[in-house]
């Protein structure tokens, strides 16, 4: 009995320095895995601030991510595009307002001092160090340029979540944005875009644009690396200012990875054509996303409005797009851009009064 009483004894020692073992073990795997993780993406985005109390949040509602970069000289355009979508939807909506060091402090009283307290928000700051050795450097510094290539790394800032809207920050909506999020996405498609030939906006840009909306516009057809991707010179190309992408597609075609590649061989290589029409961040997206993306509805696209383009379209016809934006050199919070009294309507002035909307009567003076 004895005996048999010490054999158990023996066993439970023997169970007890098995699980000890087996827990050091299982700790030193889980430290191995943090190190991996964090040697291969050190770059990570931090979020440093997250709203909940509006009154709105519905918590068995889908949340809709829409990501929104926010440089600090023109935070009155993120401010316009957060007030004119959060009065137009119901929608359990969730802005991922994505900045460089220091912004928030701008940004959070605009927020929490304002009629716009009850945004639900979350701020991610942006680590320009993950964009080293894929743009060209600088000379003047522009802190729009490195957040301009955030949208490239979605997955990173909006973590969790399987589909997400980006937006620029000189765009208002004013239809629900539900609608938007809801864009059918093709199988096989990471992302969803607005092609610059659609029906609704050809016909007002057409008239001397030239090759300003076709690929030629934007790469070096010379470049022997370029002939051998087989993209038509002719095609249409498409807006990187507004997309829906779809997240999981995103990550399991590596979409991040591809961009990064194409901005360092134009590094290397200057694939870009020398007489870039548009966006910085669009020639990479035309290679990835080329003839492999779906299409979101042109009204929720109405662009060129910071362009004389702009100046074509009727008062009616921009009171019927559901999305209006004021890509091009002219913004509503500065110069004579078109419709900017629209975009006025969705401003709301800044309380720090750091943040100056410059105004421009009919007679052409200005005022602040």
């Amino acid at each position: 009995m004895l005996f048999r009483k010490v054999n158990i004894i023996i066993l439970l020692l023997a169970a007890v320095v098995f699980l000890l073992v087996l827990h050091h073990n299982l700790l030193g795997l889980s430290d191995f895995l943090k190190r991996q993780r964090s040697d291969s993406t050190p770059l990570e985005f931090q979020q440093v601030d997250f709203f909940v109390e509006s009154p709105r949040r519905i918590s068995d509602v889908k949340e809709i991510p829409v990501v929104i970069p926010a440089v600090d000289e023109q935070l009155g355009g993120v401010i316009a595009a957060i007030n004119s979508i959060s009065s137009n939807t119901k929608s359990n909506v969730v802005f991922y307002i994505v900045t460089l060091n220091g912004t928030e402090e701008h940004l959070r009283p605009w927020l929490s001092n304002t009629d716009l307290k009850n945004v639900n928000y979350k701020i991610v700051n942006f680590n320009p160090r993950v964009l080293e050795g894929k743009i060209q450097a600088d000379a003047d510094g522009d802190p729009a340029k490195p957040l301009a290539f955030a949208r490239f790394y979605l997955p990173d800032l909006v973590p969790g979540e399987d589909r997400a809207i980006y937006l620029d920050d000189d765009v208002i909506v004013q239809d629900d944005i539900q609608e938007l999020y809801n864009t059918p996405i093709s199988a096989g498609h990471a992302a969803a875009f607005s092609d610059d030939c659609d029906s609704v906006t050809s016909k007002f840009i057409a008239r001397g644009a030239g090759n300003r909306y076709n690929y030629i516009g934007f790469f070096d057809y010379k470049k022997e690396r370029i002939r051998k991707l087989d993209m038509k010179a002719v095609t249409c190309s498409f807006n990187p200012g507004v997309f829906v992408a779809n997240l999981t597609e995103w990550k399991q075609q590596n979409i991040t990875k591809q961009l990064e590649e194409w901005m360092e061989r134009n590094v290397a290589e200057e694939l870009y054509s020398k007489t870039l029409v548009g966006s910085i961040t669009a020639p990479p997206l035309l290679i990835v996303f080329y003839q492999r993306h779906s299409k979101i509805d042109p009204m929720w696209n109405v662009r060129h409005l910071g362009s004389s383009s702009g100046k074509r379209y009727s008062l009616q016809f921009v009171k019927a797009a559901k999305l209006l934006h004021w890509n091009g050199h002219f913004k509503p919070w500065g110069r004579a851009a078109s419709y900017a009294d629209v975009w006025e309507k969705w401003y709301v002035p800044d309380p720090t009064g750091k943040f100056t909307l410059i105004r421009r009567h009919s007679d052409g003076e200005t005022s602040k």
